[in-house]
C-alpha cells in the first residue's frame, strides 16, 4: 500500500510492463467495454421493454422460467381478430383484420424465435466472456498488480540499505519478488493472448446472428407478402373511402390480377353467396340489383366509376373476363368489379 502511495505521489520508482503486455491489455480491455455495449444494446433490441428485460433477468437469476406472454405483434393480430370477429368474418374489413391478426402472430412467433437463437447463439457467448474469461483475466491482472508492487517495494528497500546484512537479504527479497512478478507476467500473457481466440469466437457467433436475422426478416418479408395478396386492392380503396390524406399519392390499382387476389381474400361464406348468385347471373340473360361496397375509379373510358352504398344495375355479357360484370347507372354504363359489389336479392 505504502509502494502504490508512493507511486501516486512521484515518490518511488515503477517497473513498467513490456509493450507486448501492456497492448493485450489494452486490447483485452477495450473487446470487454464493446462485447458489454453490444450484448446489452442487443438485448435492447430484441427485447425493447425494460420492464419485461428486468422480469427475464429476475427469473434466470432464480434459475426459473419466466412466465409465457404474448409479445407485442401476437398481441396486436389477437386484438386484430377479436375485432374481426365482432364486426363479422362475412364481412369484407372483418375478414380482412381477421387475415391481418393471422399474420400479426405468425411475425410474433418468428419474433420468439429469433430471441431464442440469438440469446443462444450470440448473447450467451459474449455474455460467458464478460461473466467467464475477462473475470479470470482481471483477477490474474490484478495479482499481477500485486507483484509488481511487491518487486518494486522490494527495489526501494535495497536501495536504502546501508548495512551489507541488510542490503543481502534486500537483494534475496528482490530475486524472489522478481520471479513471482516473471511467472505472473507469463501467466498473465497467456491468458489475454487468448483474446485472439475469443474474437475468433465471437466472429462465428455474429455470423449466426445475422443469420437468424436474416431468416425472421425473411418471413416477416413473406408473410407480409402473402397478405398482401390475399387483401389485393383493399388498403387503397380503404383510404379512399375514407377521405384519409397521405403524403404519397395511392395509385388506384384496377388490374384484373389484382382484383381476382382480392376477390380470394373474401369471407368463405360471402364468397360461396357472390360466387352462386354471379354464377345464376351469368347463365341467364338477366339482370340484378347490386350494392356498392367501395369507392372504384375507373381506370379507363371502358369502366365504370363506382361510389360507396350506392345500388346499381349489373349485369353479364358473353366472353366478358370472369372478374367483372357489366355496370348500369341511369344512362352511364360500363364494366365493374365483382369484388366491389354485394348482389342484392
Amino acid at each position: 500500500m505504502l509502494q502504490f502511495t508512493e507511486e501516486k505521489l512521484g515518490q518511488a520508482e515503477k517497473t513498467e510492463l513490456d509493450a507486448h503486455l501492456e497492448n493485450l491489455l489494452s486490447k483485452a480491455e477495450c473487446t470487454k467495454l464493446w462485447t458489454e455495449k453490444i450484448m446489452k444494446q442487443t438485448e435492447v433490441l430484441l427485447q425493447p421493454n425494460p420492464n419485461a428485460r428486468m422480469e427475464e433477468f429476475v427469473y434466470e437469476k432464480l434459475d426459473r422460467k419466466a412466465p409465457s406472454r404474448m409479445n407485442n405483434p401476437e398481441l396486436l393480430g389477437q386484438y386484430m381478430i377479436d375485432a374481426g370477429n365482432e364486426f363479422g368474418p362475412g364481412t369484407a374489413y372483418g375478414n380482412a383484420l381477421i387475415k391481418c391478426g393471422e399474420t400479426q402472430k405468425r411475425i410474433g412467433t418468428a419474433d420468439r424465435e429469433l430471441i431464442q437463437t440469438s440469446a443462444i447463439n450470440f448473447l450467451t457467448p459474449l455474455r460467458n466472456f464478460i461473466e467467464g474469461d475477462y473475470k479470470t483475466i482481471a483477477k490474474e491482472r490484478k495479482l499481477l498488480q500485486n507483484k509488481r508492487l511487491d518487486l518494486d517495494a522490494a527495489k526501494t528497500r535495497l536501495k536504502k540499505a546501508k548495512v551489507a546484512e541488510a542490503r543481502a537479504a534486500s537483494e534475496q527479497e528482490v530475486r524472489i519478488t522478481q520471479s513471482e512478478f516473471d511467472r505472473q507476467a507469463e501467466i498473465t500473457r497467456l491468458l489475454l493472448e487468448g483474446i485472439s481466440s475469443t474474437h475468433a469466437h465471437h466472429l462465428r457467433c455474429l455470423n449466426d446472428f445475422v443469420e437468424a436475422q436474416m431468416t425472421y426478416y425473411a418471413q416477416c418479408y413473406q408473410y407480409m407478402l402473402d397478405l398482401q395478396k390475399q387483401l389485393g386492392s383493399f388498403p387503397s380503396t380503404f383510404l379512399s373511402n375514407n377521405n384519409q390524406s397521405s403524403s404519397t399519392p395511392v395509385q388506384s390499382v384496377s388490374t384484373p390480377s389484382v382484383l381476382a387476389s382480392a376477390s380470394a381474400s373474401l369471407p368463405s361464406v360471402s364468397n360461396s353467396i357472390v360466387t352462386s348468385g354471379i354464377s345464376e347471373l351469368r347463365s341467364s340473360s338477366g339482370s340484378r340489383k347490386a350494392r356498392v361496397l367501395y369507392d372504384y375509379d375507373a381506370a379507363n373510358s371502358s369502366e365504370l366509376s363506382l361510389l360507396a352504398d350506392e345500388v346499381i344495375t349489373v349485369y353479364s355479357i358473353p366472353g366478358m373476363d370472369s372478374d367483372w360484370l357489366m355496370g348500369e347507372r341511369g344512362n352511364q354504363k360500363g364494366k365493374v368489379p365483382i369484388t366491389y359489389l354485394e348482389l342484392l336479392n
